[in-house]
């Protein structure tokens, strides 16, 4: 009994001095949007069953993709109430105007260079049997005025509601004790994890750190916002245009391809340089903090890791 109750004081003094460091705000936003995430997913797979509606229609696409906003926006609203977290902190968006091209270069970098690493990941994964889905099996009919709606529930909410999450909640809770290359790579890892896709983990990665990065030094989720958009919303005009291929890539001419890749590398790295440059400092890591995050965040990974295994049988 002894041992018991030193055991029991151990662990609530464990967790009270976790709970004093803010990153657990951040750890408890994505466990929470994780299990929300699933819970809405049950409930469409139930509305898909009572409504008899097909897999691969554009209704099927589309309520899939409202599952993840309405998840992240619940688990926004939850955090900041429950955990007394001020919106001003979590979705600052005054900044100088010199990120927004710093935006502007990197995403046209991410979109044209860094992007073929999708395509070698994809075929690394063909070699042990994983069998990619085609670009078909994530977009709805995009012909004449359809691409409206596309635009919305695919560029516009996933660049208001993920980079809310992830760049809002999530960044701004965990930065002030994490510090900033930490929270960099705490996002980005997050980021990825979220999307449980196998082919695209290591873009996603990179985006979301790239992403994180951005909004760290231009003090403001807009620019991010504005990234997330373009780079889905280019997707999306560049299939209705009929110019990427059943595996997403851009078809164009090699020469084409590798001006455009050379150019959007040079912007990658411009911009890179710009923020590494930033006189901004860097805020330093405290001792405590990436624990906080993990132990609240575990749940919600355990949950992630899960679906992103899954994605690799589940066709």
């Amino acid at each position: 009994m002894y041992n018991q109750d030193m055991d029991n004081r151990s662990t609530g003094s464990l967790l009270a001095t976790l709970n004093e460091k803010q990153s657990h705000i951040g750890g408890f936003a994505l466990s929470l949007a994780a299990v929300l995430y699933v819970v809405v997913g049950l409930l469409v797979g139930i509305i898909v069953l009572i409504f008899g509606i097909e897999e691969g229609t554009d209704a099927y696409l589309y309520i899939n993709y409202l599952a993840a906003p309405v998840a992240m926006s619940s688990a926004m609203a939850i955090t900041l109430k429950y955990k007394k977290f001020s919106v001003r902190r979590a979705f600052p968006v005054k900044c100088h105007p010199k990120y927004f091209l710093i935006a502007l270069l990197l995403i046209f970098g991410l979109i044209f260079s860094v992007s073929w690493i999708d395509t070698g990941v994809t075929e690394l994964l063909k070699l042990m049997g994983y069998v990619p889905k085609g670009q078909d099996a994530y977009l709805p009919n995009l012909s004449g005025g359809l691409i409206v709606p596309a635009l919305l529930v695919i560029a516009v909410m996933p660049a208001i509601f993920e980079e809310g999450l992830f760049r809002g909640v999530i960044l701004n809770s965990v930065e002030d004790g994490v510090g900033t290359i930490r929270t960099v790579f705490i996002v980005g890892f997050a980021f990825s994890l979220f999307h449980a896709s196998a082919e695209q983990t290591v873009y996603q990665f990179l985006a979301g750190c790239v992403f994180a990065f951005v909004a760290l030094r231009a003090g403001s989720i807009l620019p991010s916002v504005l990234m997330h958009f373009i780079n889905n919303a280019m997707i999306i005009i560049f299939a209705a245009c009929g110019i990427l291929d059943e595996a997403g890539n851009l078809i164009v001419s090699s020469g084409g391809q590798i001006a455009l890749i050379v150019t959007s590398a040079l912007c990658f790295i411009g911009g890179i340089v710009w923020l590494i440059l930033d006189k901004e400092p860097l805020k330093k890591c405290e001792k405590g903090s990436v624990a906080a995050f993990f132990v609240y965040g575990s749940v919600g990974i355990a949950v992630l890791g899960i679906m992103w295994i899954a994605s690799f049988f589940v066709r």
